[in-house]
């Protein structure tokens, strides 16, 4: 029971990091284009870190290479699948999944929503493989990159006339469905170790496709890509770092 509570709080409190980083609308309205594709930039390259070095590499250690080759490939689809289904708006992409009549902003919370499941699960398999401290690494990792995701949320509901609590509020709220997605995580390794290369794998495709697919295309979109591929490459780094200190 305690590694559930610990892999609950966790989820719950990297989720909450979206609020954090919607905070700075309290202090501007407006932020830079490029300043914006830097941060989703940053985002990306620590999602990415973390889907090799915490995801697939434990994956490959535990349960071999075609198990995290399989359940990559099995996550990426699902991804896919839930991704051509689910009524939401991306920015560049556009509005996706079933047609809906819900507003584009609330089709794009959904689209955040659909983007920060797989991290609670990450956290969740994290935990449930009983490592600690490898959970608290997840946890802070996306937290970490949750953080400028909730500033890119949050901007968009100013823009419509929102108020800054109501931005605020709906930014927070697209990160509390990690906390769902890493009971899920946690229950499903709970039942069997076996499962836990697997659900690493999985968790690793569903990422990875998310980056590839949404978060490195929208940073480029607005002619700021070299930029952002820099915050990439910082974002990695600055995981390196942080991976080293979890060794």
């Amino acid at each position: 029971m305690e590694i559930i509570f610990l892999g609950f709080l966790s989820s719950l409190l990297a989720g909450l990091a979206t609020g954090i980083g919607a905070l700075p609308i309290f202090l501007r309205k407006q932020f830079s284009d490029d300043t914006m594709d830097i941060m989703l930039g940053f985002s990306a390259g620590v999602m990415l870190a973390a889907t090799a070095f915490s995801l697939l590499v434990p994956s490959i250690n535990l349960g071999g290479s075609l198990i995290a080759v399989l359940g990559l490939i099995v996550g990426a689809v699902t991804i896919h699948f839930i991704d051509n289904i689910i009524p939401h708006f991306h920015p560049v992409a556009g509005p996706e999944g079933y047609p809906s009549k819900l507003s584009k902003l609330w089709l794009f919370i959904i689209a955040m929503t659909i983007h920060n499941f797989p991290e609670g699960l990450a956290v969740g398999v994290s935990f449930g493989g009983e490592d600690v401290k490898a959970g608290f690494s997840m946890a802070i990792t996306i937290g970490l990159q949750n953080a400028p995701e909730g500033l890119a949320v949050a901007l968009p509901f100013l823009r419509a006339g929102y108020r800054r609590v109501k931005a605020l509020g709906y930014a927070t709220l697209t990160g509390l469905v990690e906390p769902i997605g890493s009971l899920l995580g946690l229950a499903l390794v709970s039942i069997t170790h076996l499962f836990l290369p697997w659900g690493l794998a999985f968790t690793a495709g569903a990422m990875l496709f998310v980056i590839i697919d949404e978060m490195i295309p929208e940073s480029h979109q607005k002619g700021f890509g070299r930029k952002a591929t820099f915050g990439l490459i910082g974002g990695f780094a600055v995981m390196i770092l942080l991976d080293s200190l979890f060794a």
